[in-house]
């Protein structure tokens, strides 16, 4: 057992080799994602089991962390909503089903849709992609497989994140996992410091909607405005818990 786990610690540093290598297309997506929200835009993940669960989990974290409409950031994991929790791998070879979610979603010229496919050429990705090229919409792949074929691409900017083999074959929640989920963390998170959301390194928009955020945000506002805890925390329930009110 010390064995495979000091195997895959030393495998993660491929993750971080990986993730610098894409630092470029990293930095371009981030800032495509920006305009197109200033624009009125929004931004679409697409991908299908692991690739769509990360999609659907990063785009579920954005409102409350930024305070931002639900539909802003959205995730479409092929086979639905079932497929979060239960293994629909077959969803995954239908490029019309990619398709049909873009329609359904209404995707227009504005928004961006990135594709997420560890492999590069999931049918259900592609399809998306492909649908969401022809409304207008900015389109980005994001894949761990440099060596696959380009003969159909179709999307404005690839995200190359070259993790190499997997310890279990083929098993792509490992290494291609982890690094899809930094590269999602970066662009989601960039884009909204770029956009305001993130006073230094304090979310100023989070939603206090429990105890553990109610906290935080009056330690945040305390520490902004210079008040103890206790006037913070009244300037808060004044406020009806809007942090940026308090600081404003």
């Amino acid at each position: 057992m010390p064995e495979i786990i000091a195997l895959f610690i030393s495998e993660e540093k491929h993750v971080t080799e990986a993730l610098a290598s894409a630092a470029g297309p990293l930095c371009k997506a981030a800032e495509m994602v920006t305009e197109a929200i200033k624009n009125g835009g929004r931004l679409f993940y697409a991908g299908a089991g692991t690739s769509g669960r990360l999609g659907v989990l990063d785009a579920s974290e954005i409102p409350p962390t930024f305070g931002v409409p639900p539909d802003l950031v959205q995730g479409i994991i092929a086979g639905g909503p079932v497929a979060l929790y239960s293994s629909m791998e077959g969803a995954e070879d239908q490029p019309e089903q990619g398709a049909i979610s873009i329609l359904e979603r209404g995707v227009r010229a504005t928004d961006v849709v990135c594709g997420i496919t560890a492999s590069g050429r999931t049918p259900f990705v592609l399809g998306a992609l492909r649908k969401a090229g022809e409304a207008g919409a900015r389109t980005i792949l994001i894949t761990c497989n440099p060596l696959r074929s380009r003969s159909n691409a179709t999307w404005d900017l690839e995200i190359d994140l070259p993790t190499g083999p997997e310890i279990v074959t083929g098993s792509t929640r490992l290494k291609a996992g982890t690094a899809t989920k930094i590269a999602l963390n970066i662009l989601s998170t960039c884009a909204m410091i770029r956009l305001g959301r993130v006073k230094g390194n304090m979310m100023v928009d989070l939603r206090a909607s429990n105890s553990k955020l109610k906290d935080r945000a009056t330690r945040l506002v305390s520490r902004l405005r210079g008040l103890s805890y206790e006037q913070a925390r009244t300037e808060l329930e004044n406020a009806n818990w809007n942090v940026r009110a308090c600081l404003s």
